[in-house]
């Protein structure tokens, strides 16, 4: 891809709700039926995850394995497109290429881990044949990854990888903008837990910081009502959460 489009990810304003593999409450998680569901409750934004198919496809799923969503001792690697189609994931559901989701639902954007250096070109393929540049976000905890899928992307917006995160977080510590614009390299969000392990991550000098070098923060993973009430108010952009249902109705009453 080489052709520069302009990213609407970030319009309208926030804060947004990023449905975490769709709304699996009656529906297995990162299926088609997963994002229907989720889009249903009013959420424009679907964080997925994608590993690549033994013949070099963007396969949506957040394991590397079968085994906890199919009952099978297998990797997505070792299976075809095809034969992943045809795998029963419940409710009438299969496997999905990344390809047929984002033709699924042309109107929502894309929150997308890129789980697997394998995934990364056909990822690139997917949203070329797609034209999906400007309405996904790419990220992956791998920050060599991220920058290769910026490269190959531009018209995309990313996040983070894992070690951008902690150079910001350094950067929130010394209130530096010159060393959160390092840290960033680009990338216009920090998608982040509020803590890992004893360390907390999201503060509101890192929130101020962000909005001021121009990157938005969303946080990962948020189910509780009290929870995503008391992050809203700290001021993150938006909410990454298997509850999309719940979050939606906190955000409408809010605005």
């Amino acid at each position: 891809m080489s052709d520069r489009v302009a990213s609407t990810y970030f319009e309208p304003a926030g804060p947004r709700v990023l449905a975490h593999r769709g709304l699996a409450l009656d529906a297995p998680e990162n299926t088609l039926l997963a994002f229907a569901k989720a889009i249903a409750v009013g959420a424009d934004y679907l964080e997925t995850d994608v590993h690549a198919s033994h013949d070099g496809i963007a396969v949506v799923s957040h394991d590397p394995s079968l085994e906890r969503v199919a009952g099978r001792k297998v990797d997505v690697g070792q299976l075809t497109m095809h034969e992943l189609g045809r795998i029963d994931l419940g409710h009438g559901q299969n496997f999905s290429s990344l390809e047929a989701a984002l033709d699924a639902f042309p109107d929502a954007r894309f929150n997308i881990d890129v789980k697997e250096s394998a995934a990364v070109e056909p990822t690139i393929a997917a949203i070329a044949r797609t034209r999906s540049a400007g309405r996904v976000l790419l990220t992956s905890f791998s920050e060599r990854r991220r920058r290769r899928l910026a490269e190959l992307a531009p018209g995309a917006v990313t996040s983070v990888g894992g070690a951008g995160v902690l150079r910001f977080r350094n950067a929130a510590f010394l209130r530096s903008p010159a060393s959160a614009t390092r840290a960033l390299r680009g990338g216009l969000a920090l998608q982040i837990p509020e803590r890992t392990g004893p360390l907390r991550l999201v503060t509101r000098p890192l929130v101020d910081l962000a909005h001021r070098v121009g990157a938005e923060v969303h946080v990962w993973t948020v189910n509780d009502p009290d929870d995503m009430t008391r992050l809203l108010d700290l001021g993150v952009d938006g909410l990454v959460t298997d509850r999309a249902d719940l979050a939606m109705e906190i955000v409408s009453a809010r605005s």
